[in-house]
């Protein structure tokens, strides 16, 4: 079910009507079945694969406390491991692979010839999938105690918000929500509202209408001039950030409606100064979730530099093809673990943050050129996630590079990043994710009619699905 869609605007007011008039226990199995509706309204048979992954989890995580021996856990944590991954790997890169291996045996003059099956991708399965993981993993760490009721760990596993396109919630952060007797005032339900509008003027005017002259461009590349280009590519960068950030917004609004809290996923990443800092800002609960069970178990930054180089390579390869079974994925993740250990080269370890990025001229013209260089090498690295195949990228930046056609500003386009910035301006500035909430009441007002209202007249609801609904 999408968020943009007639059935949601049913959907919510009724799931909302019937969870005020609960208790807290009842609450749960509703949102539970919730939930699974909520899941099932896409394609009803791979509820099964949630199911599954939910009961082999659980059922590792009470092993994992009652058995003393480290080998015998180890085994278990692997089982959990191997199924969450086998759904993931068999689902979504079974054809990439096959595929793979099909191109690099005929280029060796090999005769291969493997029919692919026709294998449809679960909407969410990488989050999910890595949401059911991190648990079983905290829990073999001893981070987490193992969860005793089955009905609330499915709960934590499909809570229906997050679901489909996270954020990835860690089991020590959800999970206690969960559990809580929830009470909720007007703040979190205005707050809860304001961050709906917000997200689906993100989602609806910003990114729906940037994505028609997206599409347009990437789909004529062999009679677009340059400039067109150029826009396409800052227009993929505000699509795929109002997109996905839109996505979030909505999830945090609608789950503080219910008295739960989830944990912030973007915070102005455009207004980074460096490329770590931006992916401390930029879907920070994956960027988590990989520096917590990959990066680190690889030996993080231990071991030297050239190993610490060598682990955000294999963390970013990795993290890019979690995203799509396409080598343009993988390049994507490589180009940004290149940029990470370029900068930890540069920086060492004075990678952090500067918290008074305007405290003096010298800081403010270096925080200025730190933004627009690192927001041009994610623009960068967003050609080859937008691209369809190599070649496509290559064709996009052959335009930019070997400039066709005159230059013409994209006007739709311009105003759309000028209208992202100037949102997530008060809030980088503030560092507070909420602050044109928290700015006063009536400025908070005046945001949200201004968003009700333009989503209204200039939103597009052709319920065009979230970009990362296919990850």
């Amino acid at each position: 079910m999408l968020f943009n869609s007639l059935a949601f605007a049913v959907f919510l007011p009724v799931v909302l009507a019937v969870y005020y008039c609960l208790r807290q226990r009842a609450q749960n199995l509703f949102l539970l079945a919730a939930s699974y509706f909520f899941y099932g309204w896409w394609d009803w048979r791979f509820l099964s694969l949630l199911f599954i992954s939910t009961l082999v989890d659980f059922a590792v995580g009470k092993g994992l406390e009652s058995i003393e021996d480290e080998a015998r856990r180890r085994r278990l944590m692997w089982l959990s491991v191997v199924v969450n991954l086998g759904f993931l790997g068999f689902f979504k890169y079974f054809n990439f692979f096959v595929d793979s291996a099909v191109a690099a045996a005929q280029g060796l003059g090999l005769h291969a010839n493997v029919t692919l099956l026709d294998i449809a991708l679960p909407v969410g399965i990488s989050f999910y999938t890595f949401q059911s993981m991190s648990y079983t993993l905290d829990v073999y760490q001893r981070r987490f105690k193992a969860v005793q009721d089955f009905w609330d760990f499915a709960l934590y596993v499909s809570f229906f918000p997050q679901l489909v396109a996270g954020p990835i919630e860690r089991i020590t952060r959800l999970f206690p929500q969960l559990e809580a007797t929830r009470r909720v005032d007007m703040k979190m339900i205005s707050s809860g509202l304001w961050l709906m509008a917000l997200g689906f003027f993100k989602k609806c005017v910003l990114a729906d209408n940037v994505a028609v002259v997206v599409d347009d461009v990437f789909g004529r590349l062999g009679s677009a001039n340059s400039s067109e280009v150029l826009f396409a590519v800052y227009g993929f960068a505000i699509q795929i950030y109002c997109d996905f950030s839109g996505y979030s917004d909505i999830a945090r609004g609608t789950s503080r409606l219910m008295g739960i809290d989830l944990m912030e996923n973007f915070n102005q990443p455009y207004y980074a100064r460096n490329i770590t800092d931006f992916w401390r800002r930029w879907h920070i609960s994956l960027s988590i979730w990989l520096r917590d069970y990959l990066y680190i178990p690889l030996g993080g930054n231990r071991g030297g530099k050239w190993k610490t180089y060598r682990n955000l390579m294999i963390t970013m390869l990795l993290g890019g093809l979690w995203h799509g079974a396409n080598w343009t994925y993988v390049i994507w993740g490589g180009l940004h673990g290149l940029y990470l250990a370029v900068h930890k080269m540069i920086a060492g370890e004075r990678v952090r943050d500067d918290p008074a990025p305007f405290s003096s001229v010298r800081h403010g013209v270096s925080t200025v050129l730190g933004v627009l260089f690192t927001f041009h090498i994610v623009c960068f690295a967003w050609i080859f996630f937008r691209a369809t195949s190599l070649a496509e990228a290559s064709t996009v930046i052959q335009l930019l590079l070997h400039w066709r056609g005159g230059f013409a500003v994209h006007f739709g386009v311009l105003a759309a990043m000028l209208v992202a910035a100037r949102i997530d301006f008060l809030p980088w500035i503030k560092r507070d994710h909420d602050a044109l909430y928290n700015a006063g009441p009536w400025t908070a007002a005046k945001y949200f009619a201004i968003f009700v209202v333009v989503t209204y007249f200039f939103g597009r609801f052709s319920s065009d699905a979230f970009i990362y609904f296919q990850f």
